[in-house]
């Protein structure tokens, strides 16, 4: 990326943009699509049915049909909708520090929203909290357990979720949950959870909702829809930001079972500018240069490149507490203490200040603010990784020899911070 003065930055945190910036192609197709037509989908229109089509083919069986829409919000309001309509039921589980979308409906179902500082929306009575399944700082953690009990112990909070319901004679609607969780500090869910969650949601009559808003589309390196990696199939699954590249354009896909429990509430939906003709020409154009240009594949290589470099970044420094990942979605958990793992929050900031100094582009999630998450374009290459790497062990080394003082960003009031870790039920 360049700013208004020509100056160069690596862009390490712009999933949206996933296949690069302007990619010529995508242009392209958009600019083409305009100049001919460029209506709302009420028209019939081949690009949205080519579209699908090509999306459904990368989809398991029975995911096989599309609803359009503008965004990753819209597009889980949507699956809420259709979670409700199918199972008749409205409790939802979702996990702690989950973002789903910025509607009053999905700040709803948000910890990552509603448990902020600040907030001014309260927990609903219909949504229930399981923990995140963070093996690294969360309520089983691999320092206390083996790696092997991490998916039963996490899961088991759900299937208690569950139970609880059933003791006041109700039933869950949906479980809804990132493949990846963004927000809460880029968590890799322990192998086999998902499987062991869905199949305890459905049992109980439930649908299973994946969110693949942040870690679709091939980023995930092993597979091109992350839940597949877990071995699991959800019900419903939401695809935002990666299918546009920076288009607005998103799509819930779900089983035709569901679609036909909402078509017959009678209630028509319409939408005016989802699966219009320019958005579907620009998000097949996506679709096409993420297959002809073996992004899934690039993603894997560069991905474990980078995991390499920056494990052996973290045998230097100290402050690096963790790194963990799949293909190019990765975060660095800092630390103040490798024995307590207290997060460094002032100290994440500080690093980002100044590597955007060196122009390098970075951000940090998770309830601490203390995890740089690295989700850049897919095209994101082995020089790229080598620069970001040799940036930041220079500011690192620059943090622990007290050579790093930025006014302003040396205190963050972790108490409000801490706030957002709380688990509610």
């Amino acid at each position: 990326m360049y700013d208004e003065q020509g100056h160069r930055y690596l862009d390490c945190i712009n999933n949206v943009a996933s296949v690069g910036h302007c990619h010529p192609d995508v242009v392209k197709a958009g600019s083409d699509q305009m100049a001919i037509l460029s209506t709302n989908n009420r028209f019939l229109h081949d690009n949205i049915v080519t579209f699908a089509a090509s999306l459904i083919d990368t989809m398991p069986s029975p995911l096989s049909v599309c609803f359009m829409v503008n965004s990753g919000s819209e597009a889980n309001d949507l699956a809420l909708r259709l979670a409700r309509a199918h199972t008749k039921n409205s409790d939802i589980i979702v996990l702690d520090h989950a973002y789903h979308g910025h509607l009053t409906s999905l700040v709803e179902i948000s910890p990552y929203k509603f448990n902020a500082p600040g907030s001014n929306v309260p927990k609903p009575d219909y949504v229930h909290i399981a923990p995140v399944p963070d093996v690294y700082r969360g309520k089983y953690s691999d320092d206390r357990h083996a790696k092997s009990e991490l998916s039963d112990l996490y899961s088991t909070e759900v299937v208690d979720i569950i139970n609880d319901l059933a003791r006041s004679g109700k039933k869950p609607c949906a479980y809804i949950a990132e493949s990846m969780q963004s927000c809460g500090g880029q968590i890799i869910l322990p192998d086999g959870y998902l499987q062991k969650v869905y199949s305890a949601v459905r049992a109980a009559g439930g649908v299973c909702i994946a969110d693949e808003v942040q870690c679709g589309c091939g980023r995930d390196g092993e597979a091109f829809w992350s839940f597949s990696v877990q071995g699991a199939v959800p019900d419903i699954v939401t695809i935002g930001k990666p299918i546009g590249n920076g288009h607005p354009v998103s799509v819930v896909v779900t089983t035709p079972e569901v679609a036909e429990s909402f078509g017959s509430t009678g209630m028509e939906y319409f939408n005016t500018f989802g699966g219009n003709p320019v958005s579907c020409a620009i998000a097949h154009a996506v679709l096409d240069v993420i297959k002809r240009e073996g992004l899934q594949e690039h993603c894997r290589v560069t991905g474990n490149y980078c995991m390499t470099q920056l494990k052996a970044l973290a045998q230097k420094h100290d402050i690096i507490g963790d790194v963990r990942g799949r293909g190019m979605f990765i975060g660095i958990d800092l630390v103040r203490d490798r024995q307590t793992r207290e997060p460094a929050s002032t100290e994440a900031q500080q690093v980002i200040t100044r590597m955007k100094e060196e122009y390098v582009l970075l951000s940090a999630d998770g309830p601490h603010r203390n995890v740089l998450k690295i989700k850049p374009p897919m095209c994101f290459n082995n020089d790229d990784v080598d620069e970001l790497v040799s940036k930041l062990d220079t500011i690192l080394l620059e943090l622990q020899t007290g050579a790093l003082d930025l006014p302003g960003l040396n205190m963050i009031d972790t108490t409000k911070l801490q706030a957002r870790s709380k688990v509610e039920s």
